[in-house]
């Protein structure tokens, strides 16, 4: 799997991939969810111009997922990171938050957070095997606090949701279910 930028001609084929993966929430009763829109394409062209939107792609040089992420309070924020179900189980999402965390660390950036839903498989579950950890409301920042409120705003907390982190590892430590060879 090979991880680029993203380039202003895989904006529309981002919206899609969002959208199909997006589906499967109606299966969890989550219909709302699932008829989401994605992120206009002015607000991932936003992303891509500023550096924070990369792509996984096939061997075809196709995008199967993306990750658009910015720096909130001194850790690299997922905001979205999503896999088209065709290419999902492949370790697409994890090679993506692999490439982001390597990008944090880079920056000097101390933690790689995310918000997500507490009860869906594929999110909170999904991310505390790859070594998140779910943050208490005094651990949370002023932006992941801000974060959350606009998420409410959005009708969001409909469904659990949980702010998460995972923390960079010390220079030259383990890099746990994030290091650059895992399966």
């Amino acid at each position: 799997m090979r991880i680029r930028p993203a380039t202003s001609d895989d904006l529309p084929v981002l919206q899609d991939i969002e959208r199909a993966a997006g589906a499967a929430f109606r299966d969890l009763g989550m219909p709302a969810i699932a008829d989401d829109e994605p992120p206009a394409l002015d607000v991932l062209d936003r992303y891509r111009r500023a550096g924070r939107a990369w792509v996984a792609r096939d061997a075809g040089d196709h995008p199967v997922g993306y990750l658009i992420c910015e720096p909130v309070d001194g850790a690299l924020h997922i905001e979205q990171v999503s896999v088209h179900p065709d290419a999902a189980r492949r370790g697409v999402g994890r090679t993506l938050l692999t490439y982001a965390a390597d990008r944090a660390r880079e920056q000097d950036l101390a933690a790689v957070t995310l918000t997500t839903f507490t009860e869906v498989p594929w999110n909170a579950p999904y991310y505390t095997r790859l070594g998140f950890r779910a943050l208490d409301d005094a651990e949370l920042t002023p932006g992941l606090r801000r974060i959350r409120a606009h998420e409410a705003e959005l009708g969001l907390d409909r469904w659990p949701r949980v702010c998460m982190r995972r923390d960079q590892p010390e220079p030259g430590g383990n890099q746990g279910p994030f290091r650059r060879n895992a399966p």
